[in-house]
């Protein structure tokens, strides 16, 4: 099995073939032909088994060829429960996404947050986001999620084991438009089954 056979455009399979990514783990041969075709999808997978890159590559597809992004917009939502992996996760469709003409941002905690409004006022194609961060943007009229196309919970067992589960909700309640959910946990049992449901 190759990236190619799994439908990737030309850009992302040059760009992994700079990775030196030689094929793809399990999860990502069966989650990116379903996330290209638009399909909801919710995976269980530990970390290390290519999980970002099963869902960010896709998804930068789909984007490339969708429309221009409102000020203050976003197309797609990455939610992620710490400042650590959503910073990984951005710095993956930085390298994913560099052939392609997409803005991207991410915003969490602990910093000012009018840089992170600024960056916001032009729109944004890609926003990965903590959910505090993210509600708090959204309460200051910084974010809108009517242009919405793509909504992913990454690690979705950590928000939940973080108490993040009634933003999380409140998120999913707010992107009410058509879009495609994705959920990604390392189980999908326990406290992340009320996200699932």
């Amino acid at each position: 099995m190759s990236f190619a056979s799994l439908g990737l455009c030309e850009p992302i399979l040059r760009t992994i073939d700079e990775q030196k990514y030689a094929e793809p783990f399990p999860i990502q041969v069966e989650a990116i032909p379903a996330i290209l075709s638009g399909r909801d999808v919710m995976a269980a997978a530990q970390t290390g088994t290519g999980k970002t890159a099963s869902f960010t590559l896709p998804l930068l597809q789909r984007l490339a060829g969708g429309c221009k992004v409102k000020s203050n917009h976003v197309r797609a939502l990455i939610l992620a429960p710490t400042r650590e992996l959503a910073l990984q996760i951005a710095e993956n469709i930085a390298t994913y996404g560099k052939q392609l003409p997409l803005k991207t941002a991410v915003v969490y905690g602990g910093v000012k947050i009018n840089p992170q409004m600024m960056k916001l006022r032009g729109g944004v194609d890609v926003l990965v986001a903590t959910p505090g961060r993210l509600l708090d943007l959204f309460g200051k009229n910084a974010l809108k999620f009517a242009q919405v196309e793509t909504l992913v919970l990454d690690e979705a067992d950590r928000m939940a084991d973080d108490g993040f589960t009634p933003q999380v909700e409140w998120i999913l309640r707010h992107v009410t438009g058509e879009h495609q959910t994705m959920l990604f946990s390392a189980t999908l049992d326990g406290q992340v089954g009320n996200l699932v449901k």
